[in-house]
């Protein structure tokens, strides 16, 4: 069987969540992997140090392009508007909808993969909070921009993945005004920055 270098990453990545669909996670080694992508397991080991790092090799990528995005937004008066517009103006479709899905599907049927991308989450909601915070927004009202925020986009990219025929910024804006219904109407009450906020 013909081997070859150029787009291995790719290919190791779509091969490993064709064969993670088809088997399931737990029984697909790192062998098949190799084989369904026409490489050698040695390359495999140059891009990934195991099959679950697969599923989260952009993580920290992602992560520092989001909090970037927080850091370098222009206006800040409004928390909750700038975690959100930070997750949706990413570019997810660079993989495509299909790797999105898949990835998706793979880590909603294992429970340690689950736990792994919450974990990830997290990590993200972290830096999400320190990086609002060094813009000058109080911690209680960082925190839940920053909760509130990634859970309107979770909601949305849900549906993306799922083949919801709108762009992923439709669904969050829509996620958003769902939002929006289920707060109270009196305008009277604290801004979304807080009392004590000292955005600048």
């Amino acid at each position: 069987m013909p081997r070859w270098e150029q787009g291995s990453a790719d290919r190791l990545t779509k091969a490993a969540l064709e064969l993670f669909e088809e088997q399931g996670f737990e029984d697909t080694s790192v062998v098949e992997i190799a084989d369904r992508a026409r490489v050698t397991t040695r390359t495999f080991f140059r891009y990934f140090p195991d099959k679950r790092e697969v599923l989260f090799a952009e993580s920290d990528r992602i992560r520092a392009a989001l909090v970037r995005a927080i850091l370098d937004a222009p206006e800040i008066t409004e928390p909750l508007q700038v975690v959100i517009t930070a997750l949706t103006e990413f570019d997810w479709t660079g993989p495509g909808r299909e790797v999105h899905r898949r990835r998706h599907a793979v880590i909603a049927a294992n429970p340690g993969l689950l736990e792994r991308e919450l974990i990830k989450q997290n990590d993200i909601a972290i830096e999400f909070i320190q990086a609002l915070q060094r813009r000058g927004i109080e911690e209680a009202a960082a925190r839940l921009a920053t909760r509130a925020g990634m859970q309107v986009f979770a909601t949305a990219y849900a549906r993306w993945v799922e083949g919801d025929g709108a762009d992923l910024r439709e669904l969050t804006d829509a996620a958003m005004a769902l939002l929006r219904t289920l707060l109270p109407a009196d305008p009277s009450g604290p801004s979304p920055a807080g009392p004590r906020s000292r955005a600048r």
